[in-house]
């Protein structure tokens, strides 16, 4: 049984916290339509866990990309509430317990669309590090290192919460013990310091000297 130990617990949000999919694939569905971008194309680059201006970039030309990272907000934003945004198993009952300031949402998405997919499961982060506060996304591991910076944390006591194989790596790249969670690949393909199902899996207890995280049993 593997028990990790931390001041800071930070959590990738869609496929870790909440899953947004259905609306993620209408959403890219749509704009791939709209900028001619195959589906053959499409699925040739990697996807998840990235940031859309990144995405972007390996498919349109340099100087479409402004307009196209507008657009694929706008289609997101405007989604959000059509369902398919939804918390996963586990999540309210595992944050539930957490201070506010030892706990941090890392996503490659944007601030805007970050905070309206929280807000339609009910969800809060007192710190949200978006794809706005980044110059370098997943697999670098500058936004798990802003993150833990951001809480006053030393990145050696912070443990990263990925359903991603980019924001593990990012999260290891920072120097940070790493969690997987099977819900959106399955385990096999998953490298972490520990892989479980989602978050129902695992409890954490805070103490004075800090987090536990630790299977259930």
């Amino acid at each position: 049984m593997t028990t990790l130990r931390a001041d800071a617990l930070l959590f990738d949000n869609d496929g870790t916290l909440l899953s947004s999919l259905d609306s993620v694939t209408r959403s890219w569905t749509a704009w791939a339509h709209e900028h001619g971008v195959t589906h053959e194309r499409f699925t040739s680059i990697e996807l998840h866990g990235r940031p859309a201006v990144e995405i972007i970039r390996d498919l349109l030309p340099a100087p479409r990309v402004p307009a196209a990272l507008a657009r694929i907000e706008e289609i997101e934003l405007e989604d959000v509430p059509h369902g398919g945004v939804v918390p996963l198993p586990g999540t309210r009952e595992f944050l539930r317990g957490l201070p506010a300031d030892r706990w941090a949402v890392v996503t490659s998405a944007s601030r805007r669309l970050a905070e309206a997919r929280l807000a339609l499961v009910g969800l809060t982060a007192t710190t949200l590090i978006a794809a706005d506060d980044i110059t370098r996304g997943k697999p670098d591991p500058e936004p798990y290192l802003l993150a833990a910076k951001a809480l006053g944390v030393d990145p050696a006591r912070c443990v990263v919460f990925e359903d991603a194989p980019a924001g593990l790596r990012s999260g290891r790249a920072a120097g940070m013990r790493t969690v997987a969670l099977a819900t959106t690949l399955p385990a096999h393909e998953l490298d972490a310091d520990l892989v479980v199902p989602d978050l129902s899996a695992l409890s954490a207890q805070v103490t004075p000297d800090g987090i536990v995280v630790s299977p259930r049993v």
